[in-house]
């Protein structure tokens, strides 16, 4: 079955107002339109580097017990998580699985780690 959905957890988490802790969410796999659009926003258009914001408010689709996502509470996101959001919209786009190869340094295994479970 094709699936369009991801589980995530964030290492840190989003505190929002009233200081709730939110690290558990979904982001669904983008389209075309989460990648073209975005380039059209005067923010995007003035910092480049605003685009990620722009494009993880249209792709998470659940944080927590947030309502809605929209690019003020991507910018309130920490570095460190935002690193990981970014880390994970690429791998499930790229190639759409929420998995990568990692190798244990001391013995050589090689192995899969579920990245929906690596901030947990």
């Amino acid at each position: 079955m094709f699936q369009t959905e991801y589980e995530f957890c964030l290492p840190k988490g989003y505190v929002d107002a009233s200081g709730t802790l939110h690290r558990e969410g979904i982001m669904r796999l983008a389209t075309a339109a989460d990648e073209i659009l975005p380039l059209k926003d005067p923010r995007v258009q003035a910092n480049e580097a605003y685009l990620i914001v722009i494009l993880l408010s249209r792709v998470i689709t659940t944080l927590g017990t947030l309502g809605s996502i929209n690019p003020k509470v991507i910018e309130g996101i920490f570095a460190g998580d935002l690193a990981y959001l970014q880390s994970f919209y690429n791998q499930i786009n790229g190639n759409g699985q929420a998995t990568i190869k990692a190798e244990c340094p001391k013995c050589d295994h090689a192995f899969e780690v579920e990245l929906s479970h690596a901030g947990g």
